[in-house]
C-alpha cells in the first residue's frame, strides 16, 4: 500500500508491505522493492529502489519507506527483484520469531501514531542489531502504513524498549490493529543463521520438583505379544 501526502517541499510517498518467502530450505536474499510514482499523464515523478532484508526460509518481511517529490504522483507501484536463493544451514523451525511484548499505539493530536513496546531474543546469542517494522491496520485487516526502528544489543532475558512514530496517514484513518515485528538486519540472512546455529534458549529452565517415575513404563516391553 501507499499514501501521498503534502509536505513542506512538495508530496510525501509512504509505502509499506509484506513480502514471503514461500521457500523452505533457503534464505531470500538482496531483495529490491522498486517504488515509483506516475503522473496523470504517464511520465515518472519519483522512483526509489529500496534494498530489503533478507527473508528466512518459510518466513516473511514486513518493510515499509518513504520518497519526496515535487509533483504529486496520480499512482504509485510496487514491485520487487526476485531474490537470490541460498540454502540455509538449519531447518525452517530453528528461525524462531523475536518476541514483541508490551505493545502500546497512542494517537497523537496531529494524526500520527507513536508505538512503543519491547522486542526479546530467542537466542543464546546476542543480537547486534534488529529491525522493528510495525504495520497498522484498519477493522477489515486493510493494510493503512507503517514505519521501523533499530534496536542494538539485544539480549536473552533484557529486552530492549523501541518506540517509532508513524506518519504520513491520510485523515480520518482509524486504527483497529498494530502488528509489530522484527527481524535481523542486513541483505543476507548470516546474522540470522549465525543466532539459530548457536541454539536458542531453553524453554524450561527450572530444575523439576517432582520425583521421577519408579519405572518407565514408556520403555517396557511386551511379553509373549503374538498378533
Amino acid at each position: 500500500m501507499s499514501n501521498i501526502v503534502k509536505s513542506p517541499d512538495g508530496y510525501a510517498v509512504n509505502w509499506a508491505g509484506v513480502l514471503s518467502n514461500a521457500n523452505p530450505w533457503h534464505f531470500g536474499e538482496h531483495v529490491v522493492a522498486t517504488v515509483v510514482g506516475r503522473n496523470a499523464a504517464g511520465a515518472e515523478v519519483v522512483r526509489m529502489d529500496q534494498p530489503l532484508d533478507a527473508i528466512p526460509p518459510g518466513g516473511s518481511l514486513a518493510f515499509t519507506g518513504q520518497a519526496s517529490t515535487a509533483e504529486k504522483p496520480a499512482k504509485v507501484t510496487i514491485d520487487y527483484r526476485p531474490a537470490q536463493w541460498r540454502l540455509a544451514g538449519r531447518i525452517a523451525s530453528a528461525f524462531q520469531k523475536f518476541p514483541i511484548t508490551r505493545v502500546q499505539t497512542l494517537r497523537q493530536k496531529d494524526g500520527s501514531y507513536l508505538i512503543t513496546g519491547y522486542v526479546g531474543n530467542p537466542y543464546q546469542l546476542p543480537a547486534s542489531s534488529l529491525v522493528v517494522n510495525a504495520l497498522l491496520r484498519d477493522a477489515s485487516g486493510k493494510l493503512l502504513g507503517g514505519g521501523s526502528t533499530f534496536v542494538d544489543d539485544v539480549k536473552a532475558g533484557s529486552p530492549p524498549r523501541f518506540i517509532l512514530t508513524v506518519t504520513g496517514l491520510p485523515a480520518g484513518t482509524k486504527v483497529a490493529k498494530t502488528e509489530i515485528t522484527a527481524r535481523t538486519w542486513g541483505s543476507t540472512g548470516r546474522p540470522f543463521e549465525d543466532l539459530a546455529m548457536k541454539g536458542a534458549v531453553p524453554i524450561h529452565t527450572v530444575k523439576p520438583s517432582t520425583e521421577p517415575f519408579a519405572v518407565d513404563r514408556g520403555g517396557q516391553p511386551v511379553p509373549d505379544h503374538k498378533p
